[in-house]
């Protein structure tokens, strides 16, 4: 299935990470955390397909998604950057690696929030956040993506880590075993990570080794 949408705004989230409004296909449906393959519908760009995490809820009669963008790749984000609302992408089916499945922590890297933002946004208007836990790893303060609203959802049960600003705010640190087996209270609970592939691998690793249950860890490569 491919749909051409009209984008209806786009806005800037973070320096490099910007939010893009568009038209939501008729009867079109999807699950928090899913995704769908996106492209520019424009000559050259139709078929460079990316996948991209709905950020908007189902029930909104828009779809929304917060993508980051990489100007020095002279690639497909790079393209989106330049769009403004009138301008059509093209959306096709939906499919998805992370989905609520019990409260847990989210470990996320960057724009591996993505997946997390919608399912969040769920819980909170179900209700249903408590028991959860963000640790959300970045490389400055500035790169931190809907900070306030991720605060406001979690009810302050955040952990923000910087691994390349020595004046931050937040807990200047990597996500080692050290700083997992320290942050982590209790290894029964689900976890959900998202991240670069070496990052969701290697978190992975680490708490297999520190005795979580792998049935609960879900990765997804961002």
């Amino acid at each position: 299935m491919e749909e051409i949408v009209k984008i209806k705004s786009v806005g800037n989230v973070t320096h490099d990470v910007k939010k893009f409004v568009v038209e939501k296909p008729l009867g079109y449906k999807f699950t928090p955390g899913h995704a769908t393959e996106v492209s520019i519908n424009k000559e050259n760009w139709k078929d460079e397909k990316r996948p991209f995490t709905f950020t908007s809820l189902n029930e909104d009669d828009f779809l929304e998604f917060t993508i980051k963008i990489y100007p020095d790749h002279d690639g497909a984000t790079e393209q989106l950057g330049k769009l403004k609302p009138g301008d059509e992408l093209i959306v096709r089916d939906t499919w998805g690696a992370i989905e609520y499945k019990g409260p847990g922590y989210i470990i996320a890297g960057g724009a591996g929030i993505t997946p997390y933002i919608a399912m969040l946004r769920d819980l909170n208007k179900k209700g249903k956040t408590e028991g959860m836990h963000l640790i959300f790893s970045n490389k400055t303060d500035k790169d931190i993506i809907l900070k306030e609203e991720l605060d406001s959802l979690l009810n302050k049960n955040t952990t923000y880590v910087i691994t390349d600003q020595e004046d931050t705010k937040h807990t200047k640190a990597y996500l080692n075993e050290e700083f997992l087996k320290k942050e982590i209270k209790d290894l029964d609970k689900r976890f959900y990570v998202c991240g670069p592939p070496e990052m969701t691998e290697e978190i992975s690793n680490i708490l297999e080794k520190l005795g979580a249950d792998t049935d609960a860890v879900q990765l997804d490569d961002q």
